[in-house]
C-alpha cells in the first residue's frame, strides 16, 4: 500500500543490491513443484504432516492460538497441515517483514502488496505461483476474473493472490453525527475538500479540545485515501497516470491538482483542524474519536464503509462521498498473498491459500473467530457479538476479512446491509477502470535512482502531504530534489514499460 511506499523504496534498492552480489535468495521454491503424485495428493493419508504459518499484520487478539486451533481441525483434515497465525504490529511491520524474508525463518504466506510487493519480487524473495495454481489452486483460478488475476503478473508470472473484497475505491469523509446535529451543520453540499472549510471551523471553535481531522491510519497521511482514490499510482506513486484514460506516465507531485491538494491541507494545519505532531504521532482518527476529542477522517469508500468505521469508533458517523471509484492495478495488488522461498512446502501453502479462498468456514474462522465464543448467527447470514461480549472484551475482534482469501464467503455483521457482498460486485463492476489496469512496474532498471528518491520522499513528503511544511516554500524544493536524484529516468523506464505492456496486451 502506498503507506509503506516510501519505506520499502529503499528496500527494494539495498536488497536488489545485496542480491546481485551474491548475498540474497535464488528464486526456486526451497521444495519442488513437481513432487510425485502420492505427495501432493489431499488428504490426511496422502500428505506428511506440515505447519503452515501465515503472517500478517494487525491489533493484538488474545485468542490467536485458538483460533489457530479451529482453523488446524480444519485443514488437517483436508490438507493434513496445522496452522500457526503471526501477527506482526502495523508499526513494525515494515522490519520485521524484510527480516523475515531475508533471514531463514520458514513462512508459508504472507501479506504483501504494492510497493513491497514490487521489492520482494525483484529480490526473489516470492515464488512464482503459476504452475501450483493450476495444480492446487483450481478455487482460486474458479473465483477471480481473469482480468483480475492479471493483474498480480509480473513479466507474465503471477507471484501473489489478491484477496477478493473491494477493488474498487472513492474517498470519503466520516464526520461525527452528533456534532454535526449539535451545530446545525448541513453536508449535503460537500461535494470538494475546500467544502468542508466551514464545518471543520465550526467544530474547532465550539469544541477547542476536538481535532477536526485526524489520519486514517498510523502510517497514512492526511492526503493518503485521496491520492489512491483520484490517481493510478502504478504502483509505488513514482510516476502515475495523471488522467485514467491515457497511458501518460506524469510526476505525480507537480499536477495542479496535488499542489492544490497540498494548499488545502496545509491551510487545515495552519488553523488547527490538525493536530500538531500529525507527522509523527501513531495516532489516528479512530484513536482520537473513540477518546471523544476527535472528529472526523477521510477514509477509503467502499460498500459497508459507514457502518464498519461506526462499529470501530463505537460513535454514530456521517458519510460524505468525494468522487466516483476507481479501480486499477494499485487497488487490486494493495492487499495479497504470496508464498515466500522461505517455505518449506510451497505446494501446502497454496493448498491453504485455495482453501483461503473456497471454505466458507475456514474463512470465517479467521474474518470472525469462533462462533459461539466471538460470534453467534443472527440470520442464515448475519451476525452479532454473543451475550456479554462488546468489541472490547472480545478475545478475537480484528476486523480485517479484507485481507484473508475470498471475502464474499464471509458473514455479514449485523450492522451491515445483509446485501453487503451483492453491492460490493456492484460497486467493483460500476467502477471507472484505469487505462492501465493490469500492469505491474518492475523497478529493478532504476534501483539507484529509486534509492536516492526514496531519501528525498522521506524528507518532504510526510511533512507536505499533513500540512507541517509550506508547500509553497517546500513542494519547489521536492520536485528539484526528486530530479536531481533521477525521477526523470524512473519516469521514463516506468513509461517505457507501460507502453511495451500496451503493446502486448
Amino acid at each position: 500500500m502506498r503507506t509503506k511506499a516510501s519505506v520499502m523504496l529503499l528496500a527494494v534498492v539495498l536488497l536488489t543490491s545485496m542480491l546481485l552480489a551474491g548475498c540474497g535468495k535464488e528464486a526456486t521454491p526451497t521444495a519442488p513443484v513437481g513432487q510425485e503424485k502420492e505427495n501432493t495428493e489431499t488428504g490426511s493419508g496422502k500428505l506428511p504432516p506440515y505447519e503452515i504459518k501465515l503472517v500478517f499484520y494487525g491489533s493484538a487478539q488474545k485468542d490467536l492460538d485458538l483460533l489457530a486451533e479451529e482453523m488446524s481441525k480444519i485443514t488437517l483434515e483436508k490438507i493434513n497441515a496445522t496452522v500457526k497465525l503471526e501477527r506482526i504490529e502495523p508499526a513494525a511491520w515494515d522490519q520485521q517483514s524484510i527480516l523475515m524474508l531475508t533471514g531463514n525463518e520458514q513462512v508459508d504466506l504472507i501479506v504483501t502488496g504494492n510497493a513491497e510487493f514490487s521489492r520482494q519480487v525483484a529480490q526473489g524473495q516470492l515464488l512464482p505461483l503459476d504452475d501450483m495454481l493450476e495444480a492446487h489452486g483450481q478455487d482460486i483460478l474458479e473465483a477471480f476474473d481473469p482480468e483480475v488475476l492479471a493483474a498480480t503478473k509480473v513479466d507474465g508470472k503471477t507471484y501473489a493472490v489478491p484477496s477478493i473484497r473491494d477493488f474498487a475505491a472513492n474517498a470519503i469523509v466520516l464526520m461525527r453525527k452528533d456534532m454535526l446535529d449539535k451545530y446545525d451543520l448541513d453536508i449535503s453540499k460537500v461535494n470538494k475538500l475546500d467544502d468542508l472549510d466551514p464545518i471543520f471551523a465550526t467544530i474547532k471553535q465550539n469544541e477547542p479540545n476536538v481535532t477536526p481531522l485526524g489520519k486514517a491510519s498510523a502510517g497514512a497521511s492526511i492526503a493518503n485515501r485521496l491520492l489512491e482514490t483520484n490517481w493510478d499510482l502504478l504502483g509505488d506513486s513514482i510516476g502515475v497516470l495523471g488522467n485514467l484514460d491515457e497511458l501518460k506516465v506524469v510526476n505525480l507531485y507537480e499536477t495542479p491538482e496535488y499542489v492544490q491538494m497540498l494548499k488545502t491541507i496545509r491551510r487545515w494545519y495552519e488553523a488547527g483542524y490538525i493536530h500538531k505532531d500529525v507527522a509523527t504521532s501513531k495516532e489516528t482518527a479512530v484513536d482520537y474519536i473513540k477518546a471523544n476529542v476527535g472528529f472526523g477522517v477521510i477514509n477509503k469508500g467502499k460498500p459497508g464503509a459507514l457502518a464498519q468505521n461506526e462499529n470501530r469508533v463505537d460513535t454514530k458517523l456521517s458519510l460524505v462521498n468525494l468522487g466516483h471509484q476507481i479501480t486499477s492495478t494499485t487497488s487490486i495488488t494493495a492487499i495479497m498473498m504470496g508464498i515466500p522461498t522461505n517455505s518449506k512446502d510451497p505446494e501446502r501453502a497454496m493448498m491453504f491459500l485455495n482453501l483461503l479462498n473456497s471454505d466458507k468456514d475456514l474463512v470465517n474462522l479467521i474474518d470472525w473467530g469462533i462462533e459461539g465464543k466471538h460470534y453467534v448467527k443472527v440470520s442464515d447470514n448475519q451476525i452479532d457479538f454473543p451475550p456479554g461480549i462488546n468489541a472490547a472484551n472480545s478475545g478475537y475482534n480484528l476486523r480485517q476479512g479484507w485481507m484473508f482469501g475470498n471475502q464474499l464467503l464471509s458473514y455479514t455483521w449485523i450492522t451491515d446491509n445483509p446485501e453487503l457482498w451483492v453491492e460490493m460486485d456492484k460497486f467493483n463492476k460500476e467502477s471507472k477502470k484505469s487505462a492501465a489496469l493490469g500492469f505491474t512496474y518492475n523497478p529493478a532498471p532504476v534501483k539507484t535512482e529509486l534509492a536516492a528518491i526514496t531519501n528525498v520522499i522521506r524528507q518532504f513528503e510526510s511533512g507536505l502531504e499533513n500540512g507541517t511544511l509550506d508547500p509553497e516554500v517546500n513542494l519547489p524544493k521536492f520536485n528539484a530534489a526528486l530530479k536531481a536524484a533521477g525521477l526523470d529516468k524512473v519516469i521514463a523506464e516506468k513509461q517505457k514499460q507501460l507502453d511495451a505492456w500496451a503493446a502486448n496486451k
